[in-house]
């Protein structure tokens, strides 16, 4: 069974970075055609996406709203997918949560989800 524990959340003041993790036990990110994506949720608002990595290709995607200050990589060694988030705003906060499915897949129904860590952003 796919388990996804997420951790690194935290309080930050604006301009600062925070890397978040998403650790996975049942699966392996060494494994083909696997896709590990973070959405996050702010309070009264959509879950909305963030960035994806297609690990095996080596594929990234990002959110118009983070690229540029929001990196995602893959440990195979771990077993782990970080969020590196630099130059953090107020309006990163949210609840941020990584996915993971079998197949290239960038924002779509991702069925493995973690329970999810919060970031919070002061000004």
């Amino acid at each position: 069974q796919v388990q996804l524990v997420e951790s690194g959340g935290g309080s930050v003041q604006a301009g600062g970075s925070l890397r978040l993790s998403c650790a996975a036990s049942g699966v392996t990110f060494d494994y083909s055609y696997i896709s590990v994506a973070w959405f996050r949720q702010a309070p009264g608002k959509e879950r909305e996406w963030v960035a994806t990595i297609y690990i095996s290709g080596g594929i990234e995607y990002y959110a118009d709203s983070v690229k540029g200050r929001f990196i995602i990589s893959p440990s195979s060694a771990e077993n782990t997918v970080y969020l590196q988030m630099n130059g953090l705003k107020p309006e990163d906060t949210a609840m941020y949560y990584c996915a993971a499915d079998f197949r290239h897949s960038i924002k779509g129904d991702f069925p493995y989800w973690g329970q999810g860590t919060l970031v919070t952003v002061s000004s």
